[in-house]
């Protein structure tokens, strides 16, 4: 068993979901966001994703990709996420990084995996990476010890749904919507999303895309195994006067959302 598996297990044995939070690295700054997701995680984040910043960002609202636009600006590079992952993985939270293909496929397939595990990292979120493209990537997270976690949509066939349960070992990302990222409400269509998912998945399953609020989470943890949130962790930094309120800020949001998931179900 993983340690991001033993930490969904944990979660479970406790009548609740795991929370998983989301920021892109070297947002506001590279150490900037290194104090933040610490925030995070000592306020109940239970699992991190780390964005890598990537200037098309296909899946990424507004608000991440402005924060995603700083740290390009300001020269962030896949050393830098790596970095971060490294700082991250020691408060004791699973860490994941969460990378388009391009700049992995450029730094390195077999590389990118045997760094992130040496990095302490547990797995790597690929949202456009398809299952038939997937093979190199398979066998360099095997070799390494690395979680790999796919998506699946309200669109997914159960065809589909099995294909992506198939080649998943970290947990199966439920998006909620078709759509980018920031809207304000999880989709109707999420619990049936995650019931269809249900007889392929091997693997714990994550409902992300639309979740900001205490009530959100709670909602979602009726029937989820996880709760994800990014967008409104990015908010709260984005908004914040300087970078010190902006910590405050993000730790209150995780101890909401704390609350949310071990709200009685």
């Amino acid at each position: 068993m993983s340690k991001l598996h033993e930490v969904f297990a944990q979660a479970k044995a406790e009548n609740r979901s795991a929370l998983i939070g989301y920021l892109p690295a070297g947002f506001p700054t590279v150490s900037g966001a290194i104090d933040a997701i610490r925030a995070m995680v000592e306020n109940g984040v239970d699992i991190v994703e780390i964005g890598l910043p990537y200037s098309d960002p296909l899946m990424d609202g507004p608000t991440i990709q402005a924060a995603v636009d700083q740290a390009l600006r300001q020269g962030v590079t896949s050393r830098d996420v790596l970095d971060t992952v490294e700082a991250v993985a020691q408060t004791g939270a699973p860490t994941l990084v969460m990378s388009y293909w391009n700049p992995i496929e450029r730094y390195g397939v077999d590389r990118f995996a045997q760094d992130l595990a040496a990095a302490g990292g547990t797995g790597v979120i690929t949202p456009d990476l398809t299952p038939e493209e997937a093979g190199d990537w398979i066998r360099a997270t095997d070799e390494s010890g690395i979680d790999r976690v796919f998506l699946v949509a309200p669109s997914s066939t159960q065809e589909r749904i099995k294909v992506v349960s198939d080649i998943t070992t970290g947990f199966l990302y439920a998006a909620s919507l078709m759509g980018v990222t920031g809207v304000q409400s999880v989709s109707a269509a999420a619990p049936a999303l995650v019931e269809r998912s249900r007889p392929y998945a091997h693997v714990p399953i994550a409902v992300g895309l639309g979740v900001s609020t205490a009530d959100q989470a709670a909602e979602i943890a009726a029937y989820a195994d996880g709760v994800i949130v990014g967008s409104a962790f990015v908010r709260r930094l984005l908004d914040a006067s300087t970078p010190e309120q902006g910590v405050r800020d993000v730790g209150e949001l995780a101890a909401q959302l704390a609350r949310g998931v071990r709200a009685p179900r």
